[in-house]
């Protein structure tokens, strides 16, 4: 295998993992999509995401998720459910992306591939549990609008300009690193808040002991 072909599977193997945490469905549309028109041609461990019944599914699936996705709240029960289905995904398409270089590499891409998408899902679920703080909606479409973007312009570049998408994947690792500790922060002040606002303080509901006469 040339140079350019390692570089151009491992960052097919990179960018579908990352895209796959933010949202899997639209990673796996973009995929089909520039396989069956002949934009690209994906590893043969991973071109099953082009079967019309995979598209279909996907595609369902998406719209689904481009609704849910925009509701205050009901995002949040939507990333905590797909905690189940985005990184498992995420695993086996790295995995397949990796046929071919041998049972070693085979296996790395797939622990490389799950972490980087449980970093990525959990960069974009916590700041959606930020974002739902405010009152008004239009952060919350803004953000998630942007998400589709980021995720159909990520896949893109990963399987066609690959050295550009490593490049831009490092600054995402920086940021989420920097970015991580101050979502988890934040959560914690929020659910503090709430666990207060409802659950009162404690010192309130003792009874006044009697004074010794």
């Amino acid at each position: 295998m040339s140079p350019e072909a390692t570089v151009q599977q491992i960052s097919t193997i990179l960018g579908v993992s990352w895209a796959s945490g933010i949202n899997l469905y639209a990673t796996i549309l973009v995929m089909g999509f520039m396989h069956n028109s002949e934009a690209v041609v994906l590893p043969a461990g991973i071109d099953y995401v082009a079967h019309p019944l995979v598209m279909m599914a996907a595609g369902a699936m998406f719209c689904v998720e481009f609704f849910a996705d925009k509701i205050p709240g009901i995002d949040t029960a939507w990333d905590g459910l797909h905690t189940f289905i985005r990184i498992p995904a995420a695993v086996a398409m790295a995995y397949g992306a990796a046929e071919g270089m041998g049972p070693v590499l085979e296996l790395s891409s797939a622990l490389i591939g799950g972490g980087l998408a449980a970093t990525s899902h959990a960069t974009k679920a916590g700041s959606r549990v930020i974002i739902n703080a405010s009152p008004e909606p239009v952060s919350n479409w803004t953000a998630s609008f942007a998400e589709d973007f980021v995720v159909i312009g990520g896949v893109w570049t990963a399987l066609t300009h690959p050295y550009i998408f490593l490049c831009l994947l490092g600054l995402f690792i920086l940021l989420a690193i920097w970015l991580l500790p101050k979502i988890w922060r934040g959560i914690k002040k929020i659910f503090g808040f709430i666990f207060r606002l409802f659950g009162g303080n404690k010192s309130d509901t003792k009874e006044p002991q009697e004074e010794e006469p």
